[in-house]
């Protein structure tokens, strides 16, 4: 018989529904039992695309046996991370500091009122390589629950001490300015890998948010070696098999250290923050490959991850068939069968062997550069290119036949937030129809379904019911992907449902004696503690995309206590960023914009005329960082100050102004000369750019 998780909407929850484990969602009802009847809560939190989590769930919670030691000793409370990021967060800290590491599936054991006293991760059945066998460590807490309930004490006050340390107010930690900016840069820099690109050995994320910010950083400084790692690192991860070469998009993560073998689930987080990132270097390099990867990244999402409704999904499960990867791994023969004469040429390509590189099979990867392989073919490039892409086209059909991983359907505000920016900076950038029409959707989902009056956003929609309230991540993100749709349309609706969500970020979150936001806002259930995470980590913490959509609101609007409030924060991590950048790749690009002031652009004139049109995709051309964009007929700039004062000059039917430290530079009206003033901007390469800043950054070879 199904147990209480068949009534919930979470795809991870109801894949635990006819377990024997007596689960609870997590909730008043399951914490009042713990507590009526003095048993310890065992609270298991993970993820649907997790890999380890789907082990522990066959492992251990479909066994009847496991289960009843469960029942019998534990109230058992099971968790999607994704829709609870604040319990995910509060007890992810307990485990870190209990063991030294985390991950998931995250398994902790609770007193009745909720505080941890014992944790781990996933668990085996059976003792192995060191691991304790789950029963075990089952009938061992519970025994130290009733027995030695004085050490079960003390873990836990332990706990509560640290929790008050996490939440204490904030305080300036040094001074923010360009030497924060170069200390983070350069200490990145000592830990890049020149041979393979990202940071340090395996496994390997995607180090997207610190990627932006070196991106931003070499631009300012005209320091190349800082572009060469963002170009190196992308175009590494581009080749490997962390992107899936057929179909499009990227995997979580690689285990090794060259990229090549995935951990193959898809999330939509990681994939918001990679096509961003590709549309800004597109900007900045003009590649043709990371145009490709980004566009090829955008059409996955609109055809496979994006509902009619326009919302996202969150993520692709990594196993199908039972087993890690099948759906994109390949044989040798099956390749041979499918692409007949063509076959040589793709093998050589990516990188197929008889015996594989993966359990036999073909990871699909890019050992060398297309014409590498096309001279060696003796083909010239252009037919050698069209001969790969119909044979992808091909695989992508014969692929499509095969059992898909399972998807999970939810849509999280905070991870639409993130892809609407994306994909609305990448159709400022690449000026694709469909990439406009797919931001615009999912814009207009957030809005009507997410959004509520009065600018509270919530968490979670799945099968037509939206529920949790939203936590601060979803607000600011989905404020900032409104901040990009208006910089595409200039529709003036979106700033201002930016601008609403901005002000309930400020009444709900903002806690004027801490000096900080917390992710959860002032009226939710009381937790153990009030959550603050202000460190980024796979996606940006809830506290830099607030400080960022306060800094550009503050540039928008002419509010310097907007601007005020964003600084202060920063100034308060001014220390960890320049010691730990990798922890705050996101803070460090709102940084960016505090320390150098953003670079202002208006264009002025109506948005529908061909003269407006050409201004646009000039600056939609180029990389430009911190760059804060409004645009429209001078009656649309109604308390908008960077429009307020301008309008069209010597007649003409659109004026582009470039605004730096809130003066502007000659009003422009075509677009070689706004061109020239925004690459005007750019230190990179410039002698006295590189005096003003120091020498380039030096990267250590090695692995430091």
């Amino acid at each position: 018989m199904p147990n209480r998780l068949a009534a919930e909407t979470s795809p991870y929850l109801r894949q635990h529904a006819d377990n024997p484990v007596d689960w609870y969602p997590w909730g008043a009802e399951a914490l009042e039992r713990a507590r009526r009847e003095d048993k310890p809560i065992l609270l298991s939190v993970g993820y649907a695309a997790c890999h380890w989590c789907h082990v522990m769930a066959h492992e251990s919670f479909e066994d009847p046996a496991t289960a009843g030691v469960m029942n019998e000793h534990f109230v058992n409370i099971k968790v999607d991370r994704e829709e609870r990021p604040d319990v995910d967060s509060i007890y992810m800290q307990a485990v870190q500091s209990m063991t030294g590491h985390g991950g998931w599936p995250m398994t902790m054991f609770l007193t009745p009122t909720g505080e941890p006293f014992y944790a781990g991760t996933y668990f085996p059945p059976e003792d192995r390589h060191g691991m304790p066998a789950f029963a075990r460590v089952l009938r061992s807490v519970a025994d130290a629950y009733h027995t030695k309930r004085d050490r079960v004490v003390q873990t836990a006050t332990a706990m509560r001490d640290i929790y008050a340390a996490s939440a204490a107010r904030l305080e300036p930690s040094g001074t923010l300015d360009a030497g924060t900016l170069e200390r983070a840069a350069r200490a990145l820099a000592a830990r890049y890998d020149a041979q393979h690109g990202g940071f340090e050995g395996a496994p390997k994320f995607p180090p997207t948010m610190s990627l932006e910010f070196l991106l931003a950083y070499a631009e300012r400084t005209g320091d190349e070696r800082a572009r060469e790692m963002v170009e190196q690192t992308f175009e590494q991860m581009a080749r490997g098999g962390i992107y899936d070469q057929i179909g499009g998009g990227f995997h979580r993560y690689a285990v090794d250290d060259r990229w090549l073998v995935p951990h193959f689930e898809k999330m939509l987080y990681d994939n918001a923050l990679l096509v961003r990132l590709g549309a800004h270097l597109w900007q900045a390099t003009k590649s043709a490959e990371v145009r490709r990867v980004t566009e090829a990244t955008l059409d996955w999402v609109r055809e496979e991850m994006t509902d009619a409704d326009g919302g996202c999904y969150a993520s692709l499960d990594a196993d199908s068939e039972g087993e890690e990867g099948r759906f994109y791994l390949w044989t040798e023969g099956e390749l041979d069968a499918a692409l007949g004469p063509d076959s040589a040429l793709f093998k050589a390509q990516y990188g197929v062997t008889p015996d594989g590189n993966f359990e036999g099979r073909n990871i699909l990867h890019v050992p060398e550069p297309a014409g590498v392989v096309a001279r060696r073919a003796g083909m010239a490039d252009g037919m050698a290119a069209a001969k790969l892409a119909r044979a992808r086209q091909l695989l992508a059909v014969q692929r499509a036949m095969r059992v898909r991983p399972a998807r999970d359907e939810k849509k999280l505000a905070a991870w639409n937030g993130l892809m609407l920016r994306g994909m609305a900076e990448a159709a400022r950038a690449f000026a694709r129809p469909v990439d406009r029409d797919a931001a615009l959707a999912t814009a207009d989902f957030l809005r009507r379904v997410l959004v509520r009056p009065g600018g509270r956003v919530m968490r979670s929609h799945t099968d037509g019911v939206t529920k949790i309230p939203g936590f601060l991540d979803d607000h600011a993100a989905v404020a900032l992907g409104f901040l990009a749709t208006y910089a595409l349309t200039f529709d003036r609706r979106w700033l201002d449902a930016a601008v609403e969500i901005a002000s309930a970020i400020d009444e709900w979150f903002w806690d004027d004696a801490a000096q900080a936001y917390f992710d959860t806002p002032r009226d939710a259930d009381p937790l153990i503690t009030r959550p603050r995470d202000i460190t980024d980590n796979a996606v940006p913490s809830g506290t830099s995309l607030a400080v960022e959509l306060e800094l550009r609101l503050g540039e928008l609007l002419g509010d310097p206590r907007r601007t005020a409030r964003g600084t202060r924060v920063l100034e308060a991590m001014a220390e960890p960023m320049a010691r730990y950048p990798s922890a705050f790749g996101h803070m460090l690009g709102s940084a960016d914009l505090a320390v150098y002031g953003a670079t202002a652009v208006a264009l002025v004139g109506d948005p529908a005329s061909d003269a407006f049109r050409a201004l646009a995709s000039t600056v939609g051309g180029r990389f430009v960082p911190a760059l804060v964009l409004a645009g429209g007929a001078p009656a649309d700039g109604r308390g908008i100050a960077l429009l307020e004062g301008k309008g069209p000059v010597n007649g003409a039917p659109a004026t582009a102004y470039v605004c730096r430290h809130f003066v502007c530079a000659a009003p422009q009206t075509d677009a070689d000369g706004l061109a020239a003033q925004l690459d005007g901007l750019s230190a990179r390469g410039a002698p006295e750019a590189r005096a003003e800043h120091g020498s380039e950054l030096s990267m250590d070879h090695g692995r430091g």
